[in-house]
């Protein structure tokens, strides 16, 4: 792998899949891994197969189907769940399975009632087992976050020698900030004996917003995994979304990072997920929300009339959506009027734009969004109205 390559490996299908009332059948996920696959994610992971037959058939379904990405079943580091995980990936192309246990103190003290070095042994043996069915073994230290980075260097070293590919570093809790969460992968990437024969994973939770910022953190520092899920869905506040990661990397080359994804197909796979799951996105999303292209300011839609990059940062059809939305509101100027009125056919002089925007404002205060009908109205409706028509 090319040392600015960052792999996205998505877990919309499993940690996405946690979000209470949005489970998906066999046939959604297929549709949506399909698509994850076309999109070029890296990694898919499909499922925890252990938990269900209903994840076990998906996973199994799903490793028929993937061409090009490594198809991931999740495990605890329990030798039941790492055998039912390896049986369910057996018609993958490329398998990965991704085992571990806590790290934290508090994991260990109040989760599993254990002691660090009984967690190393069994992280151990958990990756040993996995790689007796596969080659590429991705082990996470859950709440890696608040582990102290001594320990959990003990542990990657570890895991390493025992045949770890990948390491995976949580942020569980979405608990640190972006600063501490880098320090702790140059950390790792400096102290680990041996860690230039695995990779490094970012997985990072949303509960304080931080997520998007402490995995480009950690790719900035040695990661060169992102785990992530299509509109940040997933357990309590989320995980980190893809598509900001993607172009974050993508709108800042000078980081010299990129990934393989088709960022056009970024919205259409969006919808997608939203509509499979049934999960509303917040129209100010970044990337794929409904307002992410939109402009109603009077000042903001003069200065993208004018030339897009005033007021945006990334061309819309790079991801998929067709245009900018320039959106009458009372808060419109004149220009935002008249390039909305040529759009349906009126060419207005400045003194026709005048005695029509007098009436327009009347018009959209009365109403949040004017839109094209209502533009014909107004006009209509205008004392030059005749005037325009005859021109």
């Amino acid at each position: 792998m090319s040392d600015n390559n960052v792999q996205i490996f998505d877990t919309t299908l499993r940690d996405g899949e946690q979000v209470p009332g949005c489970k998906l059948n066999t046939e959604q996920k297929l549709i949506i891994a399909e698509q994850l696959d076309n999109l070029g994610v890296d990694i898919i992971e499909a499922g925890f197969p252990v938990s269900s037959p209903g994840d076990f058939k998906s996973v199994e379904e799903i490793s028929k189907i993937v061409k090009h990405a490594t198809v991931c079943g999740l495990t605890r580091s329990v030798e039941n769940d790492i055998k039912v995980a390896a049986e369910a990936l057996k018609y993958a192309k490329t398998p990965r399975i991704h085992t571990g246990i806590g790290t934290s103190d508090s994991h260990i003290k109040h989760k599993f009632k254990s002691t660090q070095e009984d967690i190393i042994e069994r992280a151990v043996q958990a990756v040993s087992y996995a790689k007796s069915f596969v080659e590429d073994v991705e082990f996470y230290a859950e709440d890696a976050g608040r582990t102290d980075n001594e320990y959990l260097a003990r542990v990657c070293e570890a895991v390493i020698k025992a045949g770890a590919t990948v390491l995976n570093i949580p942020d569980t809790t979405g608990y640190c900030l972006p600063h501490e969460y880098g320090a702790k992968i140059k950390y790792l990437k400096e102290n680990v004996k041996g860690i230039d024969k695995a990779i490094l994973s970012c997985h990072c939770h949303n509960d304080l917003g931080l997520a998007t910022a402490n995995s480009i953190e950690g790719v900035i520092n040695g990661a060169r995994q992102i785990e992530c899920t299509i509109n940040g869905i997933g357990e309590r506040a989320g995980n980190t979304a893809l598509e900001e990661v993607v172009m974050i990397l993508k709108q800042h080359p000078y980081l010299n990072l990129d990934t393989r994804i088709q960022t056009e197909m970024l919205y259409g796979i969006s919808q997608l997920v939203s509509d499979s799951m049934g999960i509303y996105t917040q129209p100010n999303k970044a990337i794929v929300g409904a307002n992410a292209f939109a402009h109603s300011s009077g000042i903001h839609q003069d200065g993208v009339i004018k030339n897009r990059e005033t007021y945006e940062i990334i061309d819309p059809k790079d991801v998929g959506v067709t245009e900018s939305a320039i959106v009458l509101t009372a808060r419109s100027g004149r220009a935002a009027l008249a390039y909305r009125a040529k759009n349906i056919g009126y060419e207005l002089t400045k003194l026709q734009l005048d005695e029509i925007y007098t009436n327009f404002l009347d018009f959209a205060d009365k109403k949040k969004e004017v839109d094209d009908n209502d533009i014909h109205q107004i006009i209509e409706n205008s004392k030059v109205y005749r005037e325009i028509i005859s021109a």
